[in-house]
């Protein structure tokens, strides 16, 4: 009885506080003077800025012989630049309370930078992050100690069936393809010194770049730091070209791996379905939060979970990413009953692509994605991945403030209709680590 008092008043709070930051969340978007794309949210509740810049060098411009490459760039470029060593960049930032973050995905680099917003501290900061985009050192002694801890890295990955259930499952949907490949020793040992540096050119200028910046900044003031930060990258010809995108396989692949050591069989299903911008993501995303995405209240949780105890989570998730990203399914359950976890979880999804969900549980998951958005907006660093996201893959500017209403649109058709074009049973893989010995 107390729950149903209380949830009027809740749902109104929530939905007061989705429009509450709707409003707040104005992006504006320019270009500066050498190409680079801008993206800026003025946010004086606090004293901080926070500035991220994205480039097109993620892992899916990695040469095949030298998986790798992009993550070994992104991982050096604050270990030394302009004059100053790796401990001094630590430093200097140390000393004023600012912090880097760098990071490289499937698709993109990225590279931050939090500071707050007292002069003397700010400028410092911001002196780092432009020695850093204008002169990365790319020492050749650090890369030679940086590459061997990757190299016993992924060594110690692929003792533990997880990692290799998450690398054979990426290979099988990705055969050939860039999102497939993943660093070997073998791979890193072919790179050289110089490679870095080439990649760097190659990926790194200011046509190439994403600025996003939020803050306690005004727009005059967000112009010249963009400016500034645009003017130190190289000042790279074109943007690199995207290699041919992923095939859909006409059949399923099988695998099962063995892996003594393991308690448990790693399962992985899926295959490559869709990209950034689609417009299929909105019944997508709905669909899937009623198919594996939304915890308990799933229909996978509740039959291979709940009512036969197979695993202790199992989820499913669409990944869209530059090219089309993955589908995927995911559990763990005792190697003894891998084979009826399968059976249970692959009939789970058939029903749901052949009958899709049901009105109640179409009202029941867009009241949790509406309810639940504001909370990727409730902080300045939140605010900024959403709008770096927007900016690299060229959502529209108003994406967050129409997110609610196109949840909100999503069809019982839709959903059915979406999975039907992205998901197809008899051309998922199959991966299974760890399972029994017949």
């Amino acid at each position: 009885m107390l729950l149903k008092k209380l949830r009027l008043p809740f749902v109104c709070c929530v939905f007061a506080f989705a429009a509450a930051v709707r409003a707040e969340v104005a992006i504006e978007h320019w270009q500066t003077t050498t190409g680079a794309k801008v993206y800026f949210v003025h946010s004086a509740a606090l004293p901080m800025l926070d500035v991220q810049l994205d480039f097109a060098a993620g892992a899916l411009f990695d040469p095949p012989e030298k998986a790798g490459l992009a993550a070994s760039v992104g991982a050096l470029l604050e270990m030394g630049a302009s004059g100053m060593t790796e401990t001094e960049i630590s430093d200097r930032l140390a000393n004023v309370g600012a912090y880097l973050v760098s990071d490289v995905d499937d698709d993109l680099a990225r590279l931050g930078l939090r500071t707050l917003t007292a002069p003397g501290r700010k400028d410092a900061a911001l002196a780092v992050l432009e020695a850093i985009l204008r002169q990365p050192h790319f020492a050749v002694e650090v890369f030679e100690r940086e590459r061997a801890r990757s190299v016993a890295a992924i060594k110690d990955a692929l003792t533990r069936p997880g990692p290799v259930a998450q690398r054979a499952f990426r290979a099988a949907i990705y055969p050939g393809h860039p999102y497939g490949n993943a660093a070997t020793p073998e791979s890193l040992a072919a790179i050289q010194a110089a490679d870095l540096r080439d990649f760097w050119r190659a990926h790194y200028g200011a046509a190439n770049a994403n600025i996003s910046i939020v803050g306690d900044l005004e727009r005059p003031a967000a112009e010249a730091l963009a400016e500034r930060l645009a003017a130190a990258l190289p000042r790279s010809v074109t943007p690199p070209a995207l290699p041919a995108p992923p095939a859909r396989a006409k059949s399923g692949t099988r695998q099962r791996l063995p892996h003594p050591s393991s308690t448990q069989a790693h399962i992985y299903l899926g295959l490559p379905a869709i990209a950034k911008g689609d417009p299929d993501f909105f019944p997508l995303l709905v669909g899937n939060y009623i198919l594996g995405g939304g915890g308990f209240v799933s229909r996978l949780m509740k039959e291979v979970r709940e009512k036969r105890g197979y695993a202790y989570s199992v989820y499913s998730y669409f990944s869209p990413m530059k090219q089309n990203g993955p589908f995927t399914i995911g559990l763990q359950t005792r190697k003894e009953q891998a084979d009826e976890a399968l059976k249970i979880t692959r009939q789970v999804l058939a029903q749901f692509l052949a009958d899709g969900p049901t009105a109640a549980e179409l009202a029941a998951a867009k009241d949790y994605l509406v309810g639940s958005f504001p909370l990727n907006l409730d902080s300045n660093h939140k605010i900024l991945s959403q709008i770096a996201n927007i900016g690299f893959y060229n959502l529209p500017l108003d994406y967050l403030a129409q997110y609610p209403s196109r949840v909100r649109a999503v069809t019982l058709p839709e959903i059915r209709a979406a999975f039907a074009r992205h998901v197809a049973m008899d051309e998922l893989a199959e991966i299974v680590v760890g399972a029994a010995e017949e």
